[in-house]
């Protein structure tokens, strides 16, 4: 394990991070902070729970500091941009954390408020600007942001801005910036388009990849509990009532679906709240506020707005509904078993979700075991999947006679001189939705890892997820 006083901090950065609790980096940490001291591009391939945001805001702030400049209004002179606000206002905050004790300014910018605060703090100047896309392109139109002096340009969750369309937006951006820059790409997965876009920003990047997903899957338990979709609020309904579930997120495919859920939760008795991005700002701040603090029992969410959530101590992940991605349910049962802990996870299927649930399995290359002692179990559902849906052998077709061919015998016996040969049966198996990949696998990238051996031995180590530290009683920061 490496410790932050040997990553080449300076003092009042590693004595922000002792405050914190921090001694021992993680993985991702310990293997980009140097590099980006170095002013290098980075590539870094990273679930969120891994420390990442710590990973870039450290050895931004040094470089800011170390290079003094006077900020000028409206120019940032370091740019994150982030898909949602919760994201953005949390990777904010890391700065305010990790930079008291250094005269650096920051600026988050994000839509779903007003814009007046957001412009007068970018009139006074700021070194460090967190923003979504809509909202930084609205400013950038009415002059009141300009990015020709960002020195550092950082993409998180790269994959995510893909998933929510921004990909166009973030090319926007791109295209104003300076030639010469730092450039930081951090993402989960790397989908074509993802792959494209990092060879179109960066410059000799050195490419950083620690935690895998398929690690995390094994940190937490699994089960699938097979329902009627008329009975599956009811179940969940219990099973928040149970003691175990202290601080559970419950993922709901849509919107709608999410508030429905929530609702009738609070109905049970259940202590519970819906995030999800028609909500306004103020109402998923004070969801996430309210689950974090213990007074919500459940948060229901969406994919999308669940992928800002960063807290610890969540000690159960529900899926309601199953994903159509594979990928999205390893992303969402990520959300549990962090900071070295162990996780659990539990998966509502339907009989439509049968099939995605066999992706999954395909993907986690796993099965998810399957618990049928509880009120509801659909035992039709059950067998639908135990039975990957194998089609029943066709009987053995029957040749016509005709020239060259012998003659079928009476009774429907074989002809004479041939063997009947039965055809082999072709499974059925549901496929995984075209474009899913294994995840965590990157190997078919053309960016070349340039990690050193130490480096990939200390990302062998099973990573310490964000805010927290893997045994004994330090901690590593997040």
């Amino acid at each position: 394990m490496t410790e932050f006083s040997g990553l080449g901090l300076i003092e009042p950065l590693l004595r922000a991070v002792a405050e914190e609790g921090y001694q021992t980096a993680t993985p991702i940490q310990a293997g980009a902070i140097p590099v980006l001291l170095e002013g290098r591009d980075v590539l870094g391939l990273a679930q969120t729970g891994t420390g990442k945001t710590a990973a870039f805001t450290l050895p931004i702030l040094q470089r800011l500091f170390q290079n003094k400049k006077r900020v000028q209004a409206k120019a940032p002179r370091t740019l994150i941009l982030t898909p949602t606000r919760e994201l953005a206002l949390q990777i904010g905050e890391s700065f305010r954390t990790y930079g008291r004790h250094l005269p650096i300014r920051r600026t988050v910018i994000h839509g779903g408020v007003g814009q007046s605060p957001q412009v007068a703090a970018l009139a006074r100047g700021t070194d460090v600007l967190v923003a979504t896309p809509g909202r930084l392109l609205d400013l950038m139109a009415q002059k009141q942001c300009v990015l020709d002096q960002v020195e550092i340009f950082v993409l998180d969750e790269a994959d995510r801005m893909l998933d929510m369309g921004f990909i166009r937006d973030v090319r926007k951006v791109v295209a104003v910036l300076p030639k010469q820059r730092q450039t930081l790409l951090f993402s989960a997965t790397m989908p074509e388009a993802v792959v494209e876009l990092a060879h179109s920003i960066l410059t000799d990047a050195e490419r950083i990849e620690v935690a895998p997903q398929s690690t995390t899957v094994e940190r937490i338990a699994q089960r699938v509990l097979f329902v009627d979709r008329a009975d599956k609020r009811r179940l969940l309904a219990d099973l928040l009532q149970e003691g175990a579930m202290e601080r559970t997120i419950v993922f709901a495919r849509t919107k709608h679906g999410a508030d429905r859920i929530a609702d009738h939760l609070k109905k049970a008795g259940v202590p519970a709240d819906a995030i999800h991005g028609d909500k306004s700002q103020s109402a998923r701040v004070r969801a996430l506020e309210s689950f974090r603090s213990g007074d919500l029992k459940a948060l229901v969410a969406t994919d999308i707005a669940a992928r800002g959530i960063d807290i610890d101590g969540i000690t159960h992940v529900i899926n309601f509904d199953l994903p159509n991605e594979p990928e999205s349910y390893v992303h969402r049962i990520g959300r549990t078993a962090r900071a070295g802990t162990d996780g659990s996870a539990v998966s509502f299927c339907d009989a439509e979700e049968v099939a995605y649930l066999k992706a999954i399995e395909k993907t986690i290359r796993q099965p998810v075991p399957a618990d049928h002692d509880h009120p509801y179990h659909a035992s039709v559902v059950a067998a639908i999947h135990a039975s990957s849906a194998k089609p029943p052998k066709p009987a053995p077709k029957q040749p016509r006679p005709g020239r060259g061919q012998p003659q079928q015998q009476p009774g429907g016996g074989k002809p004479q001189g041939q063997r009947a040969q039965a055809p082999k049966a072709q499974s059925a198996k549901p496929q995984a939705p075209q474009g899913a990949r294994v995840a965590g696998a990157t190997g078919d990238q053309p960016l070349k890892a340039k990690v050193s051996a130490n480096q990939q031995n200390r990302h062998n180590r099973r990573p310490a997820p964000h805010g927290g530290q893997p045994g004994g009683n330090k901690r590593s920061a997040a």
